[in-house]
């Protein structure tokens, strides 16, 4: 079987964290498919930053493309500028019909050595921030006749992450609000799911803090192509779950995802057991 390829003309995508990374991936990946997409995030071409890539970079890869695209600079921690943000995006494109909440701060840390400024940071941004998008969203969704609204975020399957429960917390806490909004929204045709990774992902902060080798590592376009698959359903129908990339791929009938893969090597499912250590892989 094909993996999904919706038809996405005339719809617009709002990503947050679109400077680099899984959220430049879901970016170009949906305006391959015919959507605007609103680029948000902190790194902007003025920027005296040593980060490759900023939000008008991949403003132009998606113009490029062939679809519109606004770039919008957008710290999560700004309740004003993240309603500012959103009403300039609606206002722009008239409709936003998909919500992609992907930035996340991170910090594998125990709770003794995490200070509290750390642990505000990783609060603020993932868990008030996807409050915040979704707030702010909500009631716009709501009116049209099919949207979407999806956070990068792990299915909640425990109640104690010991080595890394702040960022733990913060990341299920993302799910929580997405999940909860799927009950809220019901019969309004909006789809809240959020979306996981089952191994890393190469990325900046993959490679930063050391989260294992390229043996283990897959490129965004796997968890993209996963997003892809969502997209590609009935929202009113597919509304309240937690995916895992390589489950979407299956039930499209992938079976080898080797493609994916940085080496020759067989990665292991880092990025599920950092919240369930228990996961194991279908046979």
């Amino acid at each position: 079987m094909a993996l999904a390829d919706p038809d996405l003309s005339g719809s617009t995508a709002f990503i947050t964290g679109t400077t680099r990374g899984i959220g430049k991936q879901i970016a170009l990946a949906l305006a391959d498919r015919g959507c605007n997409v609103v680029s948000t995030g902190k790194t902007t071409d003025g920027d005296d930053s040593e980060l490759e890539g900023t939000i008008e970079q991949t403003a132009r890869e998606v113009r490029d493309r062939g679809p519109e695209a606004l770039a919008l600079e957008l710290d999560l921690r700004d309740e004003a500028r993240v309603e500012a943000v959103v009403e300039a995006s609606i206002d722009r494109f008239g409709e936003v019909d998909v919500v992609i909440n992907n930035a996340s701060a991170i910090q594998l840390a125990n709770v003794a050595d995490l200070p509290a400024d750390r642990f505000d940071l990783l609060t603020d941004v993932n868990v008030r921030g996807t409050h915040l998008v979704a707030h702010a969203f909500a009631d716009h969704l709501a009116g049209l006749d099919e949207a979407w609204l999806l956070s990068n975020s792990p299915p909640v399957t425990t109640d104690r992450s010991p080595g890394k429960a702040p960022y733990a917390w913060s990341k299920l806490g993302m799910s929580f609000v997405t999940l909860s909004l799927a009950e809220e929204l019901a019969g309004d045709g909006v789809g809240c799911n959020t979306f996981w990774p089952v191994t890393t992902i190469d990325t900046r902060a993959t490679r930063y803090f050391g989260l294992g080798t390229e043996d283990d590592w897959r490129t965004p376009e796997i968890v993209s192509d996963a997003v892809l698959e969502i997209l590609a359903r009935d929202p009113s129908e597919c509304t309240g779950n937690s995916f895992y990339d390589e489950e979407l791929l299956r039930e499209a009938g992938v079976t080898d995802l080797s493609a994916y893969n940085l080496t020759d090597g067989d990665p292991a499912p880092m990025s599920a057991r950092l919240f369930d250590p228990e996961f194991e892989r279908e046979a």
